[in-house]
């Protein structure tokens, strides 16, 4: 039973890893947009932060 679970985890991340890694049309994946938004998302996460520890 262990074999055959981590047969199929193991199949499932290498899909996951596979479509996320996928290039569309543009040449682009879902991963090059993460990367490329990720800066952006931080620094709204730092800025909800700091509101939150000031009571607003």
């Amino acid at each position: 039973m262990g074999l055959l679970k981590t047969a199929l985890i193991g199949a499932a991340v290498y899909g996951a890893i596979k479509y996320v890694t996928k290039k569309d049309e543009n040449g682009r994946s879902i991963a090059d947009n993460i990367k490329e938004k990720a800066p952006e998302w931080m620094e709204k996460a730092r800025n909800m932060n700091a509101q939150m520890k000031m009571g607003v």
